[in-house]
């Protein structure tokens, strides 16, 4: 397939691109700056609303990627960058291949697993409703924002990521240098739910939602083992061979990061992969230290 990819270069991006031509599929790249890559790139500029149709006909499939990074302290500017190039990035997107003579048959558009909001101990599926907060009140207009595409017959899938582990970025990333220092340990109370999945089981469900035509909607990318954050935390300790003993405080959580430390760190998601499960999907790494000790090669 001809596969147009927005986010090309961030953390999912950038395990994505690769894993599909090596899989025979042609990738386009939408990027708002020249790139220097080995793959056709078309410019758009989502905040300007420009985006020429004639430079997306022909294109088989889409994965909308593109989106402010939602880590750092959410400033009102901060906020109003993660929720527009969201929104309007994706409006965008959707109505332009809703006007295409030849649209793509598909459009798998992330979302995040935010949606849910802090949930306590409740399990999570696709059917589940919105929950409250910043995170949330996003994702809900995000998912909608591709109503256009599905309107035009376009199958549409909205992936709600959780906490994707990669060594080279994200919330792992991040975690390693205290943890291998022995400093690391459970972030609260560590009885919060983290809905985890490895970067490689990403790009695979991925693939499957593009190829899979029963799969539209709401499709939750995430492990099937969902941990508390002390076990997570205990895990990667474990699998570093460092002790995981010293607790961060939700109180310096919440002076250090505010609101974002608030929904993405303490905040509780048990989310279930019901629809990847039932249409199919294998995981490689369903259990959170097999999937860690491959990722850091600690086998």
């Amino acid at each position: 397939m001809r596969v147009l990819v927005t986010g090309s270069t961030g953390l999912i991006g950038s395990a994505l691109v690769p894993f599909l031509r090596a899989g025979g599929h042609e990738v386009v790249r939408l990027a708002r700056a020249p790139l220097r890559v080995e793959e056709r790139v078309v410019l758009w500029d989502p905040e300007a609303g420009k985006l020429d149709p004639a430079e997306l006909e022909g294109i088989e499939a889409v994965v909308h990627l593109a989106g402010e990074s939602v880590a750092g302290r959410w400033t009102a500017e901060k906020k109003a960058r993660i929720r527009g190039s969201r929104v309007r990035g994706t409006q965008l997107l959707s109505e332009t291949l809703a006007r295409l003579e030849r649209p793509p048959t598909v459009l798998v558009s992330a979302s995040a697993i935010g949606y849910y909001g802090d949930r306590g101990d409740e399990l999570l599926r696709e059917e589940s409703p919105p929950g409250h907060g910043f995170l949330a009140d996003v994702a809900v207009q995000w998912e909608a924002a591709t109503e256009p595409a599905a309107q035009k017959g376009i199958r549409v899938a909205c992936l709600r990521f959780g906490i994707v582990l990669s060594p080279r970025g994200g919330a792992l990333a991040q975690m390693l240098p205290p943890f291998r220092l022995g400093l690391g340990g459970p972030i609260g109370s560590g009885q919060q739910y983290w809905s985890w999945i490895a970067i490689d089981d990403v790009v695979r469900a991925i693939q499957h939602v593009l190829l899979t035509e029963t799969l539209r909607g709401p499709v939750n990318v995430v492990a099937p083992d969902p941990v508390r954050n002390r076990e997570f935390a205990r895990t990667l300790g474990r699998v570093l061979g460092r002790p995981a003993l010293l607790p961060m405080p939700a109180a310096a959580v919440r002076v250090l990061f505010g609101q974002m430390g608030e929904e993405l760190l303490l905040a509780s998601q048990r989310v279930e992969p019901i629809r990847l499960l039932a249409s199919g999907f294998v995981f490689q790494y369903p259990d959170l230290e097999g999937a860690l000790r491959h990722l850091l090669r600690k086998v």
